[in-house]
């Protein structure tokens, strides 16, 4: 039941934000030119490193609460709210909802919505930032031993589910809010309902649920900060040994040299001039 609420939720997300944007497209097509397009370069995003200062803040604000009590007690006062008035269901769709903007993303580029970056680029993105993701989350768990509200084990801090549904609803928004600003928005709204229902569930603090969407969103954007370098020095790397494949290898070794002989006519006598770059 959960899995079908959570196909049927997608598939409504996909066909509201796509009927303006798609005519009727042919699926194959759309496969065969997403997937064997390759470009030598990806185009240099249009992020900023300032934006990577709210993500930080929000990671600043969650590691804070280890040492500041006012932060504690709204944890607390959150916590007891949330108990107080449970109004969201036992299922833990969050589950679910946490991949829905990666899902949304993939579904609509199949429909003709084409994102920012091809099939191949677009998914080295994804697994870059869910690995600077996972791999700080995993860390920082086991370094702080944080006890969850429901006490189930000791690694609160910080939200893993977050940070996975806020990696991917930035992922959506840098593919395809180009295109509308609404899929950002949906994207977003996916990551923000997967976090209320970690508080809601007692499996996390706020403040673990804040620091966990900060380091989503910076590992998304810090991917798609770097991507483009890597990629781009890749990609020339190889158009340089495609171009140089058939040169013998003994003359790949030799010293290039370069030497120009040009006609030259001075003072009324004409004559050679010779020229050698070593």
């Amino acid at each position: 039941m959960k899995s079908w609420l959570f196909v049927i939720l997608c598939v409504v997300s996909l066909r509201c934000v796509a009927q303006n944007d798609t005519s009727k497209v042919n699926v194959a097509d759309t496969l065969k030119k997403d997937l064997t397009t390759v470009p030598d370069t990806v185009p240099h995003l249009k992020t900023r490193k300032w934006t990577l200062i709210p993500p930080a803040v929000m990671i600043g604000y969650g590691i804070s609460s280890f040492y500041l009590k006012p932060q504690r007690r709204l944890d607390r006062y959150v916590y007891n709210e949330a108990y107080q008035h449970d109004i969201v269901t036992n299922s833990h769709l969050e589950n679910y909802f946490q991949y829905a903007p990666v899902v949304l993303t993939y579904g609509l580029n199949l429909v003709g919505v084409h994102g920012k970056n091809t099939f191949l680029d677009r998914t080295i993105l994804l697994g870059l930032s869910e690995a600077m993701s996972s791999l700080f989350v995993f860390s920082v768990k086991h370094a702080t031993h944080r006890t969850r509200p429901n006490g189930a084990d000791r690694y609160s801090f910080p939200s893993g589910h977050t940070a996975n549904a806020f990696a991917e609803a930035e992922f959506m928004s840098q593919e395809l809010s180009g295109k509308s600003a609404w899929y950002g928005v949906i994207g977003y709204g996916f990551a923000t309902t997967t976090g209320i229902f970690r508080i809601y569930h007692q499996d996390h603090w706020l403040s673990d649920v804040v620091a966990g969407a900060g380091v989503g969103i910076l590992a998304t954007k810090t991917a798609y900060l770097v991507y483009p370098y890597l990629r781009n020095h890749l990609t020339k790397k190889s158009r340089r040994e495609e171009h140089n494949k058939d040169v013998p290898e003994e003359l790949k070794k030799q010293p290039k040299t370069s030497s120009i002989l040009m006609p030259s006519y001075q003072n009324g006598a004409a004559g050679l001039s010779f020229s050698m770059e070593l």
